[in-house]
């Protein structure tokens, strides 16, 4: 039907017949002359009807927006003037001598170049593939994947499928259940990860593992999650964190550089879970920003002033300070807003001292908590953060998680807002994550990453008697402020992986029940072994520059997790229900 795609006809093709396909993406009438741009997945392709060929030209003029063409034609030269040297079809058009008709079309709900509503464009979303920006985005994260294929194919891995019907694990998020109509009144789990298969693949000796696998997880979403995703999956036997790490940051430097032409650095800095949150408030820092949390605690010990002195003698407690280059220019509304913003991390105010004149000493600085402040806690502040003219102080006075979460977050939208972050790629390994995490409310430990994860110690004893002290031998790959991937070192033994269930509250029937199956193969000679997993969605909207991890995958879902295009989740047949031994109950309405 076609010879050429549309957006790879160039000069080097004048004078030859050829023949194209593709949607009107204007049509323009001239004196005459109807001028169509044709596209394709490849770009536009300007075509030309002339009037000399009245039955074409008939044609030509009912044709509008989206109808689909063939057309077969001669290349020639653009008239002088006409030539668009942005577009490589932009030295040449198609007169066409043939014209079919293969599809019309009503007029779509929003043009190409228009900025539609989200909720439109997936309910068309069909509609909204057609759009450059969005066919390029899939065929950067086409090129993504065949890179990584192609990576791990050369480094000796193997693809290997696990299943997507299984049993439920805790794996930190709701599970979506199918129900069994073989198996009445039981339930599989589609998996949030294929993390126990990928286990029992290392103890089954096939050594080097991976598989870019859908993963589901229905939880509340946030902005930027959806319930169903795609990660890279990786798992290698006899490792330690090093050989995981190292070949892991070589395949996203070859990604980067086969994909983007990109060199990323090697190594990847690395830096531990407690000086990412001292310095920056986050265990995903975007390096990128020049701004630091500095600590303060100490010289706000002994003041009457009890905003900061409270958290100053708090163990629990951080005081810190953010130096914002430039940032006396700030006006009272703008720092309103940031007091605000910081406010939905639960920071109950956000302090801050102008430093108006750096050579007057406190004459040459404006805020209204001075008079509360010593003259060698102020100096103090100004010595550590390196203050200069012109620059503002903020400070972030409260318990440890709060400060962390909220000048962490104030940092990144001060550097965002002034323009300061550097245009490059920074990516960073973060370690010595703690083991486990305990519930302020409850009480109860939970496991930082997964129950999965090994420990920094071999004696599983410690486990139960200093729970808040043991580091785990997990990673975190971060980009420009993003987790990319994670993963650890696993338990390869029975002994510890029991003592890890018993302090997370799984008592031995549970974890017999649970998984049983897993710790039968820990005795079977289970080797050391360890992994990761990337998220292949926001990998990809980051080398795309993307708003949303929505924008590179095909066919999404919305924040609530439906699905406009087709109304999904829907409702299904009595009889469905039946055979699976279902009833609905609708909740009441007040």
């Amino acid at each position: 039907m076609r010879t050429h795609y549309c957006g790879k006809v160039d000069e080097d093709l004048i004078g030859e017949e050829i023949s194209v396909c593709g949607w009107v993406h204007r049509r323009r009438d001239h004196g005459g002359v109807i001028f169509v741009d044709l596209r394709d997945r490849e770009g536009l392709l300007q075509v030309v009807f002339d009037p000399d060929r009245p039955q074409i030209f008939s044609e030509a003029e009912r044709i509008r927006g989206e109808f689909v063409l063939a057309v077969k034609g001669k290349v020639r030269k653009r008239p002088k003037g006409t030539v668009n040297p942005e577009m490589r079809t932009g030295g040449v058009e198609v007169l066409a001598y043939e014209l079919e008709t293969l599809n019309d079309s009503v007029t779509p709900p929003f043009h190409h170049d228009e900025s539609a509503n989200e909720e439109v464009r997936l309910k068309y979303r069909y509609l909204d593939l057609r759009r450059k920006q969005m066919l390029d985005n899939l065929r950067l994260r086409h090129a993504v994947t065949r890179t990584i294929r192609n990576f791990m194919d050369e480094d000796g891995f193997v693809d290997v499928e696990t299943p997507m019907l299984t049993r439920a694990t805790p794996e930190g998020a709701r599970d979506y259940i199918v129900p069994s109509r073989t198996h009445a009144g039981k339930f599989f789990a589609l998996p949030q990860s294929p993390q126990i298969f990928k286990q029992l693949l290392m103890m089954s000796g096939l050594d080097r593992y991976y598989q870019i696998v859908r993963c589901f997880r229905d939880e509340d979403l946030r902005a930027d999650r959806q319930p169903e995703f795609t990660q890279l999956d990786v798992e290698m036997s006899f490792v330690n964190e090093d050989t995981v790490m190292e070949r892991m940051e070589e395949l996203v430097r070859a990604i980067f550089k086969k994909v983007m032409g990109i060199d990323l650095p090697s190594p990847f800095p690395r830096m531990s879970y407690e000086e990412a949150l001292r310095r920056f408030g986050s265990d995903k820092p975007d390096l990128r920003i020049p701004l630091e949390l500095v600590e303060v605690k100490d010289l706000m010990q002994s003041i009457e002033f009890k905003v900061f002195a409270g958290p100053a003698a708090d163990p629990k407690g951080r005081v810190v300070a953010l130096n914002v280059p430039g940032g006396s220019s700030l006006s009272r509304k703008e720092i309103d807003d940031y007091t605000n913003y910081v406010g939905r991390y639960g920071a109950k105010g956000l302090a801050y001292i102008k430093i108006n004149d750096a050579n007057a000493g406190r004459d040459g600085l404006q805020s209204p908590i001075l008079k509360f402040l010593p003259d060698e806690a102020v100096t103090g502040v100004l010595e550590r953060t390196n203050a200069k003219t012109g620059d503002l102080i903020f400070f972030g006075a409260d318990k440890a998680q709060i400060v962390n979460d909220a000048v962490g977050a104030l940092r990144v939208k001060v550097g965002t807002d002034r323009k300061l972050i550097e245009d490059s790629w920074k990516p960073l390994w973060i370690f010595e994550f703690p083991m486990f995490q305990q519930d302020q409310r409850t009480g109860r430990w939970t496991s930082m990453h997964h129950p999965f994860t090994a420990p920094a110690i071999d004696d599983p004893a410690l486990i139960g008697t200093e729970p808040d002290t043991v580091l785990s031998r997990a990673y975190d790959m971060v980009l420009n402020g993003s987790e990319i991937g994670g993963g650890s070192i696993r338990i390869h033994n029975q002994p510890m992986q029991a003592a890890v269930f018993e302090l997370l509250g799984i008592g031995e029937k549970e974890a017999k029940e649970r998984f049983g199956f897993l710790l039968q193969a820990l005795q079977y000679g289970c080797p050391p072994h360890g992994g990761i997993a990337f998220g292949i969605d926001r990998l990809v909207a980051l080398m795309a520059g993307a708003d949303s991890i929505r924008d590179v995958i095909a066919f999404p879902k919305t924040q609530i997790a439906s699905c406009p295009l087709t109304d999904a989740p829907g409702s299904v047949s009595a009889e469905q229900l039946r055979e699976t031994g279902i009833r609905i109950r609708v909740p009441r309405t007040q």
